[in-house]
């Protein structure tokens, strides 16, 4: 795809502008260099913002009006509603743009999967926004895990709580099998966390509660990984103390990370400080780990590099569709109550 800026800066087209769409792809995408141009959305508020973060960005009222455009694009966003991601997607595929798609991918491993298959077939290159990839805490934790630090990890646990007993009233919480909950939303950063770090799951238990919204918010997962490690994940929104955001066990020490983003916890007099991200520890002792460098924008400078300069997918879609597949189970386990494998 010809382009002019030798600084690989993307013109993008972004499907929804809400919570996601403003508040997450198009601040990361100017952190990166890139430029929105073209914006789908049909809420008054959400068109006025748009303008004033891109001025003359170009508003649509649907997404086939954005594709009208589409030889004026390097890259789709898209950031519509959950339930929306496979329609939105398999439109932006017919188009041929190449795409980001918000996590997850789809409702479940099936929607998911026919994404993933249009794109095979039709050539089109597809990645998934799981921005938590890169986070300081994952990129630290993968360092440790090359260097050897912490020997064999027979257990990694992170946790995703927050005390928030009024739920917001969106549709993430509302929307009942069609994309609200924390299990599709948190779970699917968690899950595929998890499995960026140790590998592909060969089991899952689950529990699941509504306990403040028509939809989970209350989510324990265990998986059991190829490569013998356990990960127990949490992810709650009436979690009046949250726990220790990571804690990873292993035959050589262990590695501590006590808050997260400035969420409310206890733990967080613990923290190591300014340039560090969380301790090693082996029992009584303990000593601060320097933070690996990088921020959430590295993803999207990554996604130039492989539209533009044909480099490396960020991320693999099938890992999301696997992803999915792990969640897929998680419901069947939580209702059924027992572990169940994943073929």
């Amino acid at each position: 795809m010809a382009h002019e800026d030798h600084e690989l800066s993307l013109r993008v087209g972004v499907v929804g502008y809400g919570d996601a769409g403003r508040g997450i792809h198009g601040r990361l995408l100017r952190e990166a260099g890139h430029r929105v141009t073209d914006v789908v959305t049909r809420d008054p508020a959400r068109i006025a913002a748009a303008g004033e973060d891109w001025p003359g960005v170009r508003v649509h009222p649907d997404l086939a009006g954005l594709l009208g455009r589409g030889d004026e694009l390097d890259l789709v966003v898209v950031a519509s509603p959950t339930g929306r991601h496979v329609e939105n997607a398999l439109e932006v595929v017919a188009a041929g743009r190449p795409l980001v798609v918000d996590k997850p991918l789809g409702l479940d491993a099936d929607g998911a999967g026919t994404v993933l298959r249009a794109a095979q077939e039709a050539g089109v290159p597809l990645t998934v926004f799981q921005n938590r990839r890169w986070d300081s805490e994952q990129r630290t934790l993968r360092r440790l895990l090359d260097e050897g630090s912490l020997g064999t990890v027979h257990r990694f646990e992170r946790r995703w709580e927050r005390w928030r007993p009024v739920p917001k009233d969106r549709w993430k919480e509302n929307a009942v099998g069609d994309g609200g909950g924390l299990l599709l939303d948190l779970g699917a950063h968690l899950v595929d966390s998890a499995t960026d770090l140790f590998g592909p799951v060969t089991s899952v238990y689950a529990e699941l509660r509504a306990l403040t919204t028509p939809t989970e918010d209350d989510v324990f997962l265990a998986l059991e990984h190829a490569g013998g490690t356990l990960s127990h994940l949490w992810a709650g929104g009436v979690v009046g103390a949250p726990g220790p955001r990571t804690r990873v066990l292993g035959s050589a020490g262990a590695y501590l990370v006590t808050s997260f983003e400035g969420e409310p916890t206890p733990f967080a007099q613990l923290d190591p400080g300014p340039d560090h991200e969380g301790w090693l520890v082996h029992g009584e002792d303990r000593e601060p780990v320097r933070r690996a460098p990088g921020t959430h924008a590295d993803y999207y400078r990554a996604v130039a590099e492989w539209v533009l300069s044909g480099g490396p997918v960020p991320v693999d879609p099938a890992d999301a569709v696997r992803t999915a597949a792990v969640l897929d189970l998680a419901r069947r386990s939580a209702t059924e109550g027992r572990r169940l494998s994943v073929d």
